[in-house]
């Protein structure tokens, strides 16, 4: 089964929901300290550790990311930012933008097969483009750079799919979601509490 003649029909809806999203990220930070809730090595959730609130604290940091966000997303295919989104919150284990994006994703028309199946998207790969994919491999690899950098023939694959300006903002978009899970998860954000 393809599923890539349902991804151009739900394109149009995602550009209206990712006019709004740089707004997302500001309206989820109203509160000046957030609680984290941490589990503990017996598996009790601890709800006491209060943490700060990233925007209200470092806000010309806080608009700075906004900026680098919306720039990073510029000309870019909306269901494809959210992929990439998603697939580097399952990496860095994002609870609070893994809901955040997949809702987003959903409310924008993505079907509920490819939600499911970015995690193990080399698996389903009739579920995503050619593009999709090397976007994908490319999600990972920069967010896992640690592990072995960011290998040849996944840059090159890349290449061969976007032009130099656009691989820039699809580079920019991992970079930016790879910082917003890592203020998510430092500050202590908690999934379904993004008041939107």
């Amino acid at each position: 089964m393809t599923t890539n003649t349902n991804h151009t029909n739900h394109t149009t809806n995602h550009t209206t929901n990712h006019t709004n999203h740089t707004t997302n990220h500001t309206n989820h930070t109203t509160n000046t300290t957030n609680t984290a809730h941490t589990v503990d090595t017996t598996g009790t959730v601890n709800t006491t550790d209060s943490r700060l609130n990233f925007a209200k604290a470092a806000p010309k940091a806080f608009r700075a990311l906004i900026g680098f966000d919306a720039a990073a997303r510029e000309g870019l295919d909306p269901a494809l930012v959210e992929l990439i989104q998603i697939r580097a919150s399952h990496l860095n284990h994002c609870a609070y933008c893994l809901h955040m994006h997949t809702n987003d994703a959903r409310k924008a028309g993505e079907s509920e097969d490819r939600l499911h199946l970015v995690a193990v998207w080399r698996e389903a790969r009739h579920f995503f483009t050619p593009k999709e994919q090397a976007a994908l491999a490319l999600t990972e690899a920069v967010t896992l750079v640690a592990d072995a950098g960011v290998p040849a023939d996944v840059y090159a694959e890349a290449a061969a799919h976007f032009p130099e300006e656009e691989l820039a903002h699809v580079l920019a978009l991992i970079l930016t979601i790879n910082t917003w899970n890592r203020v998510a998860l430092s500050t202590g954000k908690v999934a379904g509490t993004d008041e939107r």
